[in-house]
């Protein structure tokens, strides 16, 4: 083996092989149990952003894990097409030639996109292979390609024929930049610092002692110009007197009406409301009620038209300016408060989306929906984390229609055709050449393309060739697991449940895993604009995906937001280095080759061992192994990845490399033949199951030493090796003895008081200086005498007293264990009165900060007016101080003669 993991050659390396190999190829011939994941489809524009990193580590990580355990696994992969995002992109190259999309016409522009997919649109897909992904490549699909059209024109006409789908002039979300409608969903809402306007309304006809005006408060004045109505609660008393008066319209002068809605707060602004049909879903939804004829004052690209009067062709932020300075003008802006309010913003280009009336195709949802909550309340599918399961229902069980149609090219054309000389409106998959009513060859196809979600919310079913039946999407549907981000719950989720039970009369899946967003390390949400994001291929570069990914499941609790910075990546770096230099510490001690039982047992065979050359460490570790498995499954089973992460770490570099592999040094170097023979079938017994146990997390690694310990065959990879099973139940001819284990534990203890005393008192790490033992009894003692080598090897010690009755000559340092007390003499160690002084001067300065925080504690006015977390932090800074200073004390003490 090389000295160092040079983790770059290797990772194309076995990649390679496991894509020339169908590795990760599934199918249902081959029977079983099947686990099926569908990949959350990125983006085709996409490229690798940490978010992806999180979302398909932990797919690989499960489909991994199934795979090890015998199940039969497929991970669905596939892209998709982006309809708004994608159009942009080409429509910004064709900018750059002087051109537009209306300057080549709908097929030619089609093409180019089409091109830019066949060049780019693998981008994504390359790079989620450098992380490792083993996705079933020869299944990747992509939602435009002919398969998944086919599903999305045969869904549209299902539901279009069951009449859930529908064509209304209705009030949506338009983006002024991308020119089409969008979902709610896909309008952002963000609170921004905006105003809000008092703004004078002429009352004509007043009676006596009725006031000239009154007063309207907006956030928006610029669609005044199309307001029809003022409205008032119903038992708002105040505005009694508006009942025989005209209201005029300021700037245009024309009249409004008075009407009585419920809809309107008489505690907001000053309890009138301006209404506005055309450009707001609430003022649309009370004009609907109140048969209002709504007046649109602007054009698609947020100008204004010619129903804004002396404003028309004014942008709509240019527009406000000018008008709220003609309203102050005349003397009709009685005041402007600030005021934060929550503004739509375009999921794609995150402009300020406009209210807009506009003729589109819905979907009836709450029909579909009920199948779908169904589902949730009667367990049959869950989330992980639990919470999200009440966001699911209270979205559903309150949902709305979903605006289907985009004002694009790209994407899906919606399959409606209109004969124009009967009127005949129909949906059909393929083109017509003549109406079916009429004959008439007179035919138009409907010009909007479909929401791209139209599409992936097919997903887990069009994948495997829906609407054709064949025997993958029988056995492989319904899914297992979806693992995805919250923000697509309604986007996405809920969508494919919905589908699911309509089309396939199932669930999709039986679980959602719901991880969190990656923010840096101060809490901000990672994103170009804020400059603070990490670029997945760079870390990868740097430090190697197996280290991105341990990292990133390390730090990555279940459900909860994740905290990266750069450094962090070191921390899977530093464990494969560590995984590295084990393996080859056991290589260099193996002799020629391995023998046969090693690899054996590092393969899963238990290993036949006699009981009486098993030493408590042995007993130990092998404790530790079984309780690692049976933990790591667990955690596996319940999605708390970041727990099976933290559990193979500890025992890897702590129980294995660190004190195991430290034990066996000795063994392997001694005369003992057969005790050495146990000892390294133990240590590649253990180093077998931690590669398998570890194999889902870091890939790379795992298959480098698998077949760099002999462990693997050429034509053989450790993802399809037997995942490790706790054998404790069937184990023959020896067994682990629980008091030896726990003896292990307390001597791993009470090394480690010996090793505290060293730093406490400064002593370099290669000196080696005396130790005595008080072992607490007899049996321990003996045990103790039996480990003396070890013991003094761990502790460094030059000179080890074990001795049941020791007691020290003068004021020595000590520790206490569950099992002995530790001394170590400083005579010849250090500078005794030098350590006095460097203690009194760190508790001077400890005495210093603890009165200062102390002074703020005890001043009622930091605690009274100081926000709750500062006053936690200066408690809890108290707390450390406290504690250190008794330490030191201690310390200072022990110096006493």
């Amino acid at each position: 083996m090389d000295k160092r993991y040079e983790p770059k050659s290797i990772e194309e390396k076995w990649y390679a092989r496991w894509l020339e190999s169908n590795a990760f190829h599934g199918d249902s011939s081959r029977g079983g149990d099947p686990y099926c994941i569908v990949i959350p489809p990125p983006n085709v524009t996409g490229i690798l952003h940490m978010g992806h990193a999180l979302n398909n580590t932990i797919q690989d990580i499960l489909v991994r894990w199934r795979r090890m355990q015998g199940r039969n696994v497929v991970w669905m992969p596939g892209t998709d097409h982006a309809g708004i995002a994608t159009q942009n992109v080409v429509e910004r190259a064709l900018a750059k030639e002087g051109k537009s999309r209306e300057d080549l016409g709908r097929d030619a522009f089609l093409e180019r996109v089409w091109d830019w997919r066949r060049e780019y649109g693998d981008t994504i897909t390359t790079q989620l292979k450098r992380l490792g992904a083993s996705c079933d490549w020869e299944r990747e699909r992509f939602t435009m390609d002919e398969g998944l059209s086919d599903a999305v024109a045969e869904v549209f006409i299902r539901l279009y024929d069951k009449g859930l789908i529908y064509r209304s002039n209705y009030i949506i979300n338009w983006c002024p930049r991308c020119h089409t409608a969008l979902s709610d969903e896909e309008s952002e809402h963000e609170d921004l610092d905006g105003q809000l306007y008092y703004i004078r309304y002429p009352v004509a006809d007043a009676g006596e002692g009725a006031p000239p005006h009154i007063v309207v408060a907006t956030t928006r004045p610029e669609t005044l110009l199309g307001d029809v109505a003022v409205a008032i609660h119903p038992d708002d008393e105040r505005y009694a007197f508006l009942e025989n008066c005209t209201l005029r319209l300021p700037i245009l002068d024309r009249e409004l009406v008075l009407i009585k809605d419920t809809h309107v707060n008489p505690e907001f602004g000053t309890g009138l409301v301006k209404v506005t049909p055309a450009h707001d879903p609430n003022d649309f939804e009370m004009g609907l009620r109140h048969e209002l004829t709504p007046i649109n004052v602007m054009d698609g690209d947020a100008t204004m038209n010619e129903e804004a009067g002396p404003y028309a062709g004014m942008d709509r932020f240019e527009c406000r300016k000018k008008i709220l300075a003609d309203l102050e003008a005349q003397g009709l802006i009685e005041k402007t408060d600030p005021h934060k309010h929550a503004v739509g913003h375009c999921y794609r280009c995150h402009t300020i989306v406009e209210p807009r009336i506009s003729p589109q195709w819905f979907v009836k949802m709450k029909p579909l929906a009920e199948p779908a909550i169904e589902a949730v309340k009667s367990g049959r599918l869950t989330f992980t984390p639990a919470r999200w399961t009440k966001v699911y229902l209270e979205w559903m069980e309150n949902i709305r229609d979903w605006c289907i149609s985009r004002q694009i090219w790209w994407g899906h054309r919606i399959p409606v055709f209109t004969c124009e000389g009967c009127e005949k409106q129909w949906a059909s998959k393929e083109t017509p050449t003549a109406c079916p009513e009429c004959d008439s060859d007179a035919i138009r196809q409907d010009e909007d393309v479909l929401d791209t979600w139209f599409s992936s919310w097919l997903w887990p079913f069009s994948t495997f060739g829906w609407p054709e039946e064949n025997d993958d999407l029988k056995f492989y549907y319904p899914t297992n697991d979806l693992v995805t981000a919250s923000e697509i719950i309604f986007f996405w989720v809920a969508r494919m449940v919905m589908a699911g039970y309509e089309f396939m009369g199932d669930i999709p899946f039986e679980r959602v895993y719901i991880h969190g967003t990656v923010r840096d390390d101060v809490g901000l949400k990672m994103s170009k604009s804020l400059g603070n994001s990490l670029d997945p291929l760079t870390i990868i570069d740097k430090y190697s995906a197996d280290s991105l990914r341990f990292s990133m499941m390390q730090i990555t609790a279940t459900g909860q937001d994740v905290f990266v910075a750069e450094e962090k990546f070191e921390i899977g770096r530093n464990f494969g280095t560590k995984l590295w230099n084990a393996s080859r510490f056991m290589t260099m001690n193996s002799g020629d080759a391995p023998e046969a039982h090693w690899i054996e047992a590092a393969r899963g065979a238990l290993p036949e061992f006699d009981p009486t050359l098993l030493s408590p460490d042995d007993h130990h570790i092998l404790d530790q192994l079984y309780a690692t498995i049976g933990a790591c499954t667990e955690n596996l089973e319940a999605c708390r990845i970041n727990d099976a992460a933290l559990t193979l770490y500890e025992f890897v570099w702590h129980n294995f490399c660190d004190w195991y592999i430290e034990y066996a040094r000795s063994v392997l170097n001694g005369d003992d033949a057969a005790r050495r023979d146990t000892v390294q079938t133990i240590m590649h017994y253990v180093l077998g199951n931690a590669l398998r146990l570890l194999h889902p997390m870091m890939p790379f690694i795992t298959e480098e030493l698998w077949h760099q310990m002999g462990y693997g065959k050429d034509d053989e990879f450790i993802m399809h090796a037997e995942w490790p099973t706790d054998p404790r139940g069937s184990i023959q001819g020896w067994e682990l003895d629980p008091e030896l284990v726990a003896y292990v534990e307390e001597k791993h203890e009470l090394i480690r008081v010996g090793r505290t005393l060293r730093a406490d008192f400064s002593v370099v790490p290669t000196k080696q200086v005396e130790f005595a033992i008080r072992p607490h009894d007899e049996g321990i003692g003996s045990r103790l005498e039996e480990d003396r080598e070890q013991l003094a090897v761990f502790l460094k010690a030059s000179q080890l007293v074990l001795d049941t009755a020791f007691e020290p000559s003068k004021a020595t340092p000590s520790g206490v264990s569950r099992i002995g007390t530790v001394y170590m003499p400083l005579d010849g160690v250090i500078d005794i009165e030098e350590e006095r002084e460097r203690l009194k001067g760190k508790l001077d300065k400890l005495e210093q900060d603890l009165g200062r925080v102390n002074a703020k504690l005890e001043n009622q006015s930091f605690v009274s007016k100081a926000p709750a977390e500062v006053v936690d932090q200066q408690r809890t800074r108290k707390a450390e101080l406290v504690e250190e200073r008794d330490k030191l004390q201690q310390l200072a003490e022990m110096l006493e003669a």
